[in-house]
C-alpha cells in the first residue's frame, strides 16, 4: 500500500488502528525501531525531531499515538516524499 492511503485509513478512524499496523505505517514513513521496553515501541527518523513512543495495548495502538504519528507526518510533509 502507498503512504496516502495507509494516512487516510489513520485519518479516518485512528481509534480503532493495530499496533502492528502502526508500527509499520512508522516504518513506510522513513522511522526505524530505536527500542523499547515492555509494550513500548520507539521509533526515530532522520530529520525529524520527534521521536514516537508506541504503546500495545491488547493489540490495539492508542488513539493518541496514532495522531502523534499523523501530526509528524504532516509537519514534515512526509507524504509528499517519493515511495522507497
Amino acid at each position: 500500500m502507498n503512504k496516502k492511503k495507509i494516512y487516510e485509513q489513520l485519518k479516518i478512524n485512528p481509534k480503532n488502528v493495530r499496533f502492528e499496523a502502526l508500527c509499520k505505517a512508522a516504518e513506510l514513513f522513513g522511522f526505524r525501531f530505536r527500542g523499547g521496553k515492555g509494550s513500548h515501541r520507539i521509533y526515530v527518523r532522520d530529520g525529524v525531531r520527534e521521536m514516537l513512543n508506541f504503546q500495545n495495548v491488547k493489540g490495539k495502538a492508542k488513539p493518541y499515538q496514532v495522531k502523534q504519528l499523523l501530526n509528524v507526518v504532516e509537519k514534515y510533509k512526509l507524504l509528499e516524499e517519493e515511495n522507497v
